[in-house]
């Protein structure tokens, strides 16, 4: 099993497939990474020899933020914008959508579910 970034690789997964379950690394980088080594995508991960994990490894750790390293510079990111007050920052801090999308309807992934609304009781007038 090929461990890469602190992620275990799926055996059975094509290598093209496999680095896309390394946090930063999506569809478009795996394939760059693939064409610059010259190691055919359609390999499967559990046939790939301990050299080229390793050619792999090196090229990640050189040149791309990945897993931990990524989510810090995110979070840090998202924190000094909450921290400056500027718009996008206060979009944060309420946990509404940052990107100009409506609330009235929808944004349910972003508030989080529907709170039921509290109604008065009517005193029986005699």
């Amino acid at each position: 099993m090929a461990r890469i970034a602190g992620v275990d690789l799926p055996k059975r997964k094509r290598i093209e497939v496999g680095l896309t379950y390394i946090y930063g690394i999506g569809p478009t980088t795996s394939k760059s990474i693939l064409n610059r080594l010259n190691i055919n995508p359609d390999t499967k991960v559990d046939q790939l020899s301990d050299i080229d994990v390793n050619n792999i490894r090196k090229i990640i750790d050189s040149d791309l933020k990945v897993e931990g390293e990524l989510r810090t510079q995110i979070s840090m990111s998202i924190k000094r914008l909450m921290d400056l007050g500027c718009y996008r920052g206060l979009r944060h801090r309420k946990s509404l959508p940052v990107r100009g999308q409506r609330t009235k309807t929808n944004a349910r992934t972003r508030k989080g579910p529907k709170r039921a609304a509290v109604k008065k009781k009517v005193a029986a007038k005699k």
